[in-house]
């Protein structure tokens, strides 16, 4: 009896000093991530946390507009998107080894679940089915988020940007396209995929036509002095693993391969 509550006591005293060693290496990542994957993080976040014991403190916003905010001095520790990475490497906010794409995406047309689906295999189909709607709604490009800068540009390479302009919704903020169509506030939206396959009351007719079509690239950056190196790599280590990998897919995203 006396061995058994020995052994006990030790294992106990183990487990103690195990939960303790832990506490002390975990560490909070703070994280500045493009709203373009905000379900695909929020979805992660929270298997990472319980896989490694650290915490994220995630800030959302479209990705031209983070750019901007990091080039005015704001810090982090991990910053994901599909914008400006480049330009972190270029002014030694982040070093060209720390980073790493995660995944890629494209932007999709949806419209109100049930109604029909228009034609859009074509950059003409496309024009028409646009000049046919009674509205149309996508991310203001005013806020920086990249598929409504582009889609901007699909307008007027399409010639009909004037035209389109009395006929468009934009959302207060880039997560409510989907819901707009679903509502009925606008016929059609255009988005990138993961924002879009998530919402209820819409279905995808499909992708952007031939080169008109913009693949986003995301890339997690480990930035320059970063609080805990090690923690911020497991971060961006898991982001590449093939439990991230599947809800990417699922959100319509393509991941990188390891």
């Amino acid at each position: 009896m006396k061995i058994r509550l020995l052994v006990a006591a030790a294992n106990i005293g183990f487990m103690f000093l195990l939960v303790v060693g832990i506490a002390a290496e975990a560490a909070e990542i703070n994280v500045l991530s493009a709203g373009a994957i905000r379900r695909v993080m929020e979805n992660l976040g929270p298997k990472f946390e319980r896989a490694t014991g650290h915490t994220l403190a995630i800030t959302f916003a479209p990705s031209g507009a983070l750019l901007k905010r990091i080039q005015g001095g704001e810090t982090a520790d991990v910053v994901i998107t599909s914008q400006g990475i480049d330009s972190f490497v270029k002014d030694g906010r982040a070093v060209a080894g720390n980073v790493t794409v995660i995944a890629r995406s494209g932007i999709g047309v949806a419209v109100r679940k049930g109604a029909p689906k228009p034609e859009i295999s074509s950059p003409e189909a496309l024009k028409r089915t646009l000049l046919a709607a009674k509205s149309i709604t996508y991310t203001n490009p005013a806020l920086g988020g990249a598929s409504g800068i582009h889609f901007a540009r699909v307008l007027d390479r399409l010639g009909i940007a004037n035209k389109m302009k009395s006929k468009t919704v934009f959302p207060k903020t880039p997560d409510l396209v989907g819901v707009l169509v679903a509502n009925g506030e606008a016929e059609i939206g255009v988005q990138q995929f993961q924002n879009l396959i998530s919402v209820a009351g819409i279905e995808i007719v499909g992708p952007l036509p031939g080169d008109l079509q913009s693949t986003e690239v995301f890339a997690a950056a480990i930035m320059a002095g970063v609080k805990d190196a090690e923690a911020s790599k497991a971060l961006v280590n898991f982001l590449r693993t093939p439990e991230a990998a599947t809800v990417m897919k699922a959100q319509g995203m393509e991941p990188a391969t390891p």
